[in-house]
């Protein structure tokens, strides 16, 4: 298996990409195939494909903020069991982001995640493809180590319509397994930063951070 960055919408993996994506996720969920420009030329979002056989079999998104020393997984997918994609993704991430983060002189100090609670939305079936499967999903992430961020949560959609997509939890892996809490102010500075691409906010994400602004630290509870 191979393991390929994407830096362009002209590279040859990227409509394969794209098209497992729409296959996987809901439509809200997934940017247009032209808006994938800019975010892919960008040397700070990093995107990643398993290749086997010439296939896309497997993506995954993140991106490493040197100046909060955090990471942020934006997406997974998995796209056919029985291949070991799961593992081999998070395996070539994490020594891809623990190497960003020794170039910046520092040991990671985590990383965010967004879940689907499939206890509270069930109609995501994820295109029929079972390791994706939000009941898995989730499972697999707890026993990576993320934890839920113990406050409501929505982020907006990607649409970029000003809606509101909920049913959703964020999650944190600390770096530090004794780590039980989170400090707001970081929070708060990664969701601005995060979602600057997209000027439509809900009401219900600005309420959202205005909420966060008025505690200083946030529980990590078990997923």
């Amino acid at each position: 298996m191979e393991y390929h960055r994407i830096t362009s919408i002209e590279d040859p993996y990227f409509p394969k990409m794209h098209q497992l994506m729409q296959n996987v996720f809901p439509p809200e969920e997934v940017l247009e195939f032209d808006l994938w420009k800019e975010p892919l030329e960008d040397p700070g979002i990093r995107v990643f494909v398993a290749i086997h056989e010439g296939n896309v079999v497997g993506a995954t998104e993140y991106r490493y903020y040197e100046d909060f020393n955090v990471a942020m997984t934006d997406f997974t997918i998995i796209g056919q069991a029985g291949l070991g994609i799961g593992p081999y993704l998070a395996k070539q991430r994490s020594q891809d982001l623990n190497k960003l983060a020794e170039a910046n002189g520092k040991n990671m100090y985590g990383m965010f995640a967004e879940i689907y609670d499939p206890y509270r939305v069930e109609e995501y079936e994820f295109g029929g493809i079972k390791p994706m499967d939000p009941y898995v999903r989730r499972e697999v992430l707890s026993h990576l180590g993320y934890k839920r961020l113990d406050f409501p949560y929505v982020h907006p959609s990607w649409n970029n319509d000003g809606e509101a997509v909920s049913g959703l939890d964020l999650c944190y892996l600390p770096s530090d397994d004794h780590v039980s809490e989170l400090e707001t102010s970081l929070i708060v500075k990664f969701l601005r930063r995060y979602y600057s691409v997209l000027p439509n906010k809900p009401k219900e994400w600005n309420e959202m951070v205005q909420n966060l602004e008025g505690v200083d630290t946030v529980k990590l509870l078990p997923l």
